[in-house]
């Protein structure tokens, strides 16, 4: 096998390469220390499997698994390998058809596995994110919105949403809800990651379809 190594530290990438030279059936690693160099040699070599962090000079990890896609190369079994654990990260990196999803706390036995199994023709996905891919693999067969991503919110998550989608500032609902105002505008941010909206219409006509306001409120 040959396999490619994307990562802007050095220290990181010397580890893994270690890592990765004590496996059996690696022959050859290459590195790269952005996102431009690794795609290029992607598209250059062609390695059976290529390990890209997600935050590189340039171009992401994501990001280059994307363009890989679309110029057709996928013989080449890309897997994140990043410390970014949530789930607007897992669901974009599924999006961009990687073959697996791998965090840089993981115990070192859990790369063996990983290139076992992706070249097996499976996915591997590290266990603390998995619950992140069973959910999108069921949002995409349901109906936007579903009430699965409504059920995945939080109590609160589900207050903040509706009183956003009837026109509520942040400053308002932090008022009454008795919170402060970062913490509204750290639960708008994850409501919009994890319900992948862009703008408030967007939220509104969600919180309307999942029928958490009505028409007339």
């Amino acid at each position: 096998m040959r396999v490619l190594l994307a990562d802007d530290h050095v220290l990181i990438r010397a580890g893994v390469r270690a890592l990765l030279q004590g496996l059996p059936g690696i022959d050859a690693v290459d590195e790269a220390s952005d996102g431009a160099e690794a795609l290029g040699l992607i598209e250059e070599n062609k390695p059976d499997i290529a390990f890209l962090d997600i935050t590189m000079p340039g171009m992401s990890g994501i990001e280059v698994a994307e363009r890989a896609a679309r110029a057709g190369l996928h013989m080449v079994r890309i897997v994140i390998l990043t410390m970014h654990d949530t789930e607007a990260h897992v669901v974009r990196a599924l999006r961009a058809h990687v073959r697996g999803y791998l965090l840089k706390h993981a115990a070192a036995t859990e790369l063996g596995q990983c290139v076992e199994t992706v070249m097996d023709g499976r996915r591997y996905l590290s266990p603390a994110i998995a619950k992140y891919a069973r959910l999108e693999a069921r949002r995409a067969t349901t109906p936007w919105p579903s009430t699965i991503e409504v059920e995945a919110l939080t109590p609160r998550q589900r207050e903040v949403l509706q009183r956003l989608a009837l026109g509520q500032s942040v400053k308002e609902i932090a008022f009454a809800l008795s919170l402060s105002v970062k913490t509204v505008e750290t639960h708008r941010a994850q409501l919009m990651a994890r319900l992948q909206l862009r703008d408030l219409p967007s939220l509104v006509r969600f919180a309307i379809r999942a029928g958490l306001i009505g028409i007339e409120d």
